[in-house]
């Protein structure tokens, strides 16, 4: 076996070419969101916190994640031939789950920085420095 047949959602040819259109749009959607959202905190020095950063880090993620499957999910709505290779299968798989669980990795660090900050406000700035947020992001 080298190829997997994708059926789709639907064998309608004016249903797929809506369906390509909604995830489009909802892929662009999401694409522009994060990155005004790294660019936002980027560009303004008050939004250079910890939890800024790992947001501007998330938004990143985000992309990437959708990245790995939606452009190839869009060609498939539209192609004649709809079937994917073995090897591209397991490497949107791969790239799916690495993203993932990146984003979860992501997510704890910004978990325990809200917890810095609530459960001991006054250490704060010395618990969740700029280089304890890198270490963390670079562990994700």
């Amino acid at each position: 076996m080298t190829e997997f047949i994708i059926l789709g959602l639907s064998n309608n040819l004016q249903m797929q070419i809506f369906l390509f259109l909604v995830f489009l749009v909802v892929y662009l959607v999401t694409l522009l969101a994060n990155m005004v959202i790294m660019v936002v905190i980027r560009s303004d020095p008050h939004l250079h916190t910890p939890m800024y950063f790992f947001l501007s880090h998330l938004s990143f993620v985000d992309i990437c994640y959708f990245s790995a499957i939606v452009p190839h999910m869009l060609v498939h709505f539209l192609a004649e031939h709809k079937t994917i290779s073995v090897n591209i299968c397991i490497e949107q798989m791969f790239f799916f789950f690495l993203l993932a669980a990146t984003e979860i990795c992501i997510l704890s660090a910004m978990a325990y920085d809200h917890y810095a900050a609530i459960c001991d406000p006054l250490r704060y700035m010395n618990t969740v420095s700029t280089r304890t947020c890198v270490q963390l992001e670079s562990g994700a």
